[in-house]
């Protein structure tokens, strides 16, 4: 697995991804994507056999009550994963960390994400909650 970590998110997750055994992973800065549009991300994306990591959720699996029905990997029939963290607009350098690192335990355990989201949502101050689900719905 390599991650392909989104602008909006400090080039620190890619190197946490690194420190924990996932040396291919990247920064669409550092591919030289600064300022891409989602829709132009998406076959560097797909073609790269990346798992994406953002927190522009809505954006790439469409709405939370009805994931897949828009969004950018609403077309998509087979992907490596999207990881989404989903916390305040403010989210700090320390708080993505925390959720990305709390998104590699989870793959630790269950490291298949194919055709797969992996959200992990901050609740409250500081509870954070992992769900996984399968996108598109229609291939599980």
């Amino acid at each position: 697995m390599k991650f392909l970590v989104d602008e909006c998110l400090s080039p620190k997750l890619t190197e946490l991804a690194h420190e924990r055994g996932y040396g291919e992973s990247s920064h669409v800065v550092w591919l030289g994507r600064s300022g891409a549009k989602d829709w132009d991300l998406l076959p560097l994306i797909i073609d790269g056999d990346w798992t994406f990591v953002t927190r522009n959720s809505i954006d790439f699996r469409g709405a939370a009550s009805r994931p897949g029905e828009k969004g950018q990997y609403a077309r998509v029939d087979l992907h490596a994963g999207l990881v989404c963290l989903n916390g305040p607009d403010t989210m700090t350098r320390s708080l993505q960390l925390e959720m990305f690192e709390q998104a590699l335990v989870e793959l630790e355990a269950e490291p298949d994400l194919v055709n797969q989201v992996l959200e992990v949502t901050l609740e409250g101050d500081d509870h954070l909650r992992v769900v996984r689900y399968a996108l598109p719905a229609e291939n599980h």
